[in-house]
Order: structure tokens, then C-alpha cells, then sequence
């Protein structure tokens, strides 16, 4: 777990729960890490990434989502779901419907912070992304591939619903058909599809994965961080408003840019 304080450049060591948090000035990157079962996921892990988000420096731009050895994570961990703890599925199911919301809602917020505006996200891919895998790379901003990257959405094959904010996003990016079939068959997605469908952002080779992503985040950092910040926003906010007020939202956030350049309102 890292700290405010964390020296540029250094790693912070993975904890007990599996996941690793590398500071290395603007760009941050988190490391799922429990490589031995593809990076299952678990509660303790989304509580792992909540606290990450409260604890990244301010001057952080970018953040690269990644996962150890052979896949980027293979989707909940169903020893940890079907067990005894306090998260499991079967307690959940006997809270009061409220209490169970919320004990979602703080799973979520493991996965949502990704969608800060203040920041720009990118999840890079390689072999499974399964179910809570795939919601996480869905919460990112892009989606850098590698060619032998799988996507699928298999909460259905549990009798259960994705709920680590991911639907909205496919929808978008797929359309609400496709996005239905992707979770009522849970089927394999393949990089080339997922690329043909829109849900990459680009495909690599699987040893030009990290390059890529390494570019990427380069290119963002190298640009003008208000602009990365009002672009983001504007581009998220374009299919909730009409053109008159996409055209306005232009309008204020390009002001809101001309003030801060050159001093009008200091």
C-alpha cells in the first residue's frame, strides 16, 4: 500500500490481499498479482483498489491497470465467493436488501474511481478478462489489447448480474444489442473482435503490449493537463446532452481554457 508521500520511481510491495501500486511520477500503475490463479479477484482486492484511489498523489495524470503473469484476471474468485467470510455470496444474500446494496456499492467503488475525471485510465490487456476482469478493464478510459486478450462477461453462467459498473460502459462502446448478447451467453470475446466491435482501443502484439501502454501514457503526459481534463470530461458527457449543449459545453470548457492560459480573470 502506498503512501501520500511515496518516492517517484519506486515500487510499493504487494500486501497480502494481491495487488501492487507502482508510483513513477504522473504515471501510477496497479498491479493485480496474484498470478497463481490468474489474478482472481476478491473483495479484500476491490477494497485494496478503493484505497489506492484515496491514496494517489495529486500531480498523478495517468494510470495503467495491469496483470500478472499469464492474464489480465480471470474474474471473481469463487473460493472466496462460495466461502465463509463476510462478502461471501451467502452472506450477502441474507442481508437486508439495503444492506446488501451497499456492501455492492463499496465493491463498486473499487472499480469506478477509474472513471475520475481527473485522470486518465488505461487497462492493459492480455490473455482472460473474465466477469469482474472485464468490468475492470470496462471501467478504464482505453483498453490497450494484446492479440491473445479475451473479454467476457460470465456473471450470467453464476445466475448472477455484472455489478462493478461495467454495463454502462459496454453499452456504449457496443451498442445495447450486442452488449446484451455479450452478457446473456458470456461467450469469449477475442482481441480481434473485441477490436472490430469497439471495445479496444488499439491490439499488439503480446510482447509489444507494455511498450504500447508505456507510449500511451507518455503521449498523455506530454499534453496539456487542463485540456486532458476538459477533453475527457467533454467526450464523457457528449452522449447524456443534445448538439445545442454539446456545442455549449464546447463553448464553456474552451473559456474555462482561455482564462487559465492566459491570466483573464486573475
Amino acid at each position: 500500500m502506498t503512501t501520500d508521500n511515496a518516492e517517484p520511481g519506486t515500487a510499493v510491495p504487494a500486501d497480502e490481499v494481491g495487488v501492487r501500486y507502482d508510483l513513477d511520477g504522473p504515471v501510477a500503475t496497479v498491479t493485480l498479482c496474484r498470478p497463481e490463479v490468474l489474478n482472481a479477484q476478491t473483495p479484500a482486492m476491490w477494497a485494496e483498489l478503493a484505497n489506492i484511489s484515496r491514496k494517489l498523489p495529486g500531480d498523478v495524470r495517468v494510470v495503467i491497470v495491469r496483470g500478472e503473469g499469464r492474464a489480465f484476471s480471470a474474474g471473481l474468485d469463487l473460493s472466496a465467493a462460495r466461502g465463509a467470510g463476510d462478502s461471501s455470496l451467502g452472506r450477502l444474500a441474507h442481508l437486508s436488501p439495503q444492506e446488501c446494496a451497499d456492501r455492492i456499492a463499496g465493491f463498486q467503488s473499487g472499480f469506478t474511481w477509474l472513471r475520475n475525471p481527473s485522470i486518465v485510465t488505461i487497462a492493459a490487456v492480455h490473455g482472460h478478462a473474465i466477469g469482474a476482469g472485464f468490468q475492470l478493464a470496462l471501467n478504464c478510459d482505453m483498453r490497450i489489447l494484446a492479440d491473445d486478450a479475451k473479454f467476457s462477461m460470465a456473471e450470467v453462467t453464476l445466475g448472477l448480474v455484472p455489478d462493478l459498473g461495467g454495463t454502462k460502459r459496454l453499452a456504449e462502446l457496443v451498442g445495447p444489442s450486442r452488449a446484451l448478447e455479450i452478457c446473456l451467453t458470456g461467450r469469449r470475446i477475442p482481441a480481434d473482435e473485441a477490436d472490430r466491435i469497439g471495445l479496444a482501443t488499439a491490439v499488439v502484439p503480446t510482447a509489444d503490449l507494455a511498450g504500447a501502454v508505456a507510449d500511451l501514457a507518455a503521449a498523455i503526459v506530454s499534453a496539456d493537463a487542463g485540456a486532458v481534463a476538459e477533453i475527457k470530461a467533454l467526450l464523457a458527457g457528449a452522449p447524456l446532452r443534445s448538439y445545442p449543449e454539446q456545442d455549449r459545453a464546447e463553448r464553456e470548457a474552451q473559456t474555462r481554457r482561455l482564462r487559465d492560459l492566459l491570466g483573464a480573470g486573475e
